[in-house]
């Protein structure tokens, strides 16, 4: 269907992950190793085997972990893991998991809006001022945009905000029409009316977010409408598959910014939406097919 953090950008700032110098780096892929005790002698030798016997834990590290349900990393780092608890350290990891998902979700906002432009650099650390946060999660949510295509590396400054032309974007909308469209068809003779009268306060939800002029706010409403659609399909890759296609449709062209689109077309691109449902409801398939083609074609 037609279709960020500002701030001072900084270029030629390293953003290291502010390791501690002073505390030697173990190899990559290797873990730390509990040093040999001296003096254990030969009887230290037999306490050990003694333990390993009573222990499968401690005689296959395998196992242990398996008991522990995954929890094995500590002892193949050669940590004494048998009387810790796991959970400080898992809610650690909710959280931070949490701030880097918030961080992404921003930054993604961000792009669809034009604050952050395209053929622009931006460093981890001025970004993660801005959202009063650490600069590791901006970085880990920049590496998952580096992913998707959205930003590129730049070594030893920051990520570049891919620039896109007109002829990215048209592709995109074919290769999404070829997608949506057979589904689309099929849905329409295979769903009942019922089903697509659900359907309706997504569909309202687009032409309030059009209204409003918020491009970041169309957008979401946008993705969550077509989403609604495709999840009738009962086909979870093609849901995953199209809102890629869909979010990386929705990025500003080189040149575009908050007021790329203007609040007239946002409003007539969301009607398309209320329009196809009354089409699908009534179940005439012509006018299904016709719409969801022109919604490509014109794809934003």
């Amino acid at each position: 269907m037609k279709h960020g953090a500002q701030g001072s950008i900084r270029t030629g700032e390293k953003t290291g992950d502010g390791a501690d110098a002073r505390r030697p780096a173990a190899p990559a892929g290797a873990g730390f190793r509990v040093p040999a005790q001296p003096g254990a002698g030969d009887a230290g030798r037999e306490r050990v085997r003694r333990e390993r016997a009573d222990d499968p834990a401690a005689a296959d590290p395998a196992w242990g972990a398996a008991a522990r349900g995954g929890e094995g990393d500590g002892a193949a780092r050669g940590e004494h893991t048998h009387s810790e608890t796991p959970l400080p350290r898992q809610r650690a990891t909710v959280q931070r998991a949490s701030v880097r998902g918030q961080v992404l979700a921003a930054l993604r906002t961000a792009l669809v809006s034009g604050e952050l432009r395209p053929g622009e650099v931006y460093s981890a650390p001025v970004l993660a001022e801005r959202f009063g946060v650490s600069a590791t999660p901006v970085r880990e949510a920049m590496q998952q945009l580096t992913l998707e295509g959205a930003v590129e590396v730049v070594p030893n400054r920051g990520f570049r905000v891919v620039e896109r032309g007109a002829r990215e974007l048209a592709e995109l909308a074919e290769v999404r029409a070829l997608i949506e469209v057979p589904v689309m068809m099929r849905l329409a003779r295979t769903v009942p009316a019922s089903r697509w009268a659900e359907l309706r306060p997504l569909a309202e939800a687009t032409v309030r977010a059009a209204v409003s002029g918020c491009r970041a706010t169309y957008a979401e409403s946008d993705r969550a409408f077509h989403r609604a659609v495709l999840a009738l399909a009962g086909n979870e890759q093609l849901v995953a598959v199209a809102e890629d296609l869909h979010r990386r449709a929705q990025w500003p062209l080189v040149g575009g910014g908050p007021d790329a689109r203007h609040r007239g077309e946002l409003v007539a691109d969301a009607h398309e939406h209320t329009v196809l449902l009354d089409a699908l409801i009534a179940g005439d398939l012509d006018v299904v097919r016709e719409l969801v083609r022109e919604h490509f074609t014109g794809s934003v």
